[in-house]
């Protein structure tokens, strides 16, 4: 079995940006900033084999390369308990119907679409007891984060390993956008 999603990765310059943010909020467990990435869809769990059918209905997706920008933080919550820190993205129509295409593309191979409203967003952090109003002074003080547009001319389909010291991501192929 192998663990796999779709994401935009960022470039090197935009995780040196985000890196500094990551201090200062107590129960945050941050991201290793070479992890960051935009999440266009989680597969999940997979027999290898299926490997090669869901690398052909990826390479057929086709999309124009577009710009996209972060902005924004905030977090979600299971019930009333905050589970992750996130930086935003601006709207970006592009972005949706790039994700929309990859969904439908792996549902139609046969791997259901997640029930969730998707939200594009890069995880900064995944949080553990953080209390409420240290959470809410973060969201304030980084909320008017900026940073200038990047190119988006490819995404890529990831592998994810589970370590006790966090995710080990690996690239298994890259689709350019044209």
């Amino acid at each position: 079995m192998i663990r796999l999603f779709v994401a935009i990765d960022l470039p090197d310059d935009l995780r040196e940006r985000l890196a500094p943010l990551q201090a200062g909020l107590p129960g945050a467990n941050w991201v290793d900033p070479d992890n960051f990435h935009v999440t266009l869809r989680f597969i999940g769990e997979v027999p290898e084999h299926r490997l090669e059918d869901i690398d052909e209905r990826l390479a057929e997706i086709t999309a124009p390369p577009f710009d996209l920008a972060l902005a924004g933080v905030g977090s979600f919550a299971r019930g009333r308990e905050p589970i992750s820190l996130w930086m935003g993205l601006d709207r970006s129509e592009p972005l949706m119907a790039m994700q929309r295409r990859i969904d439908r593309a792996l549902t139609r191979a046969g791997f259901p679409s997640d029930e969730k409203r998707y939200t594009p967003h890069v995880t900064l952090a995944r949080l553990r007891r953080t209390p409420e109003p240290d959470l809410a002074s973060f969201i304030a003080a980084h909320n008017l984060f900026r940073a200038e547009p990047f190119r988006v001319d490819r995404f890529t389909l990831f592998s994810s390993q589970l370590a006790s010291a966090g995710s080990i991501y690996s690239a298994e192929a890259d689709y350019l956008l044209a």
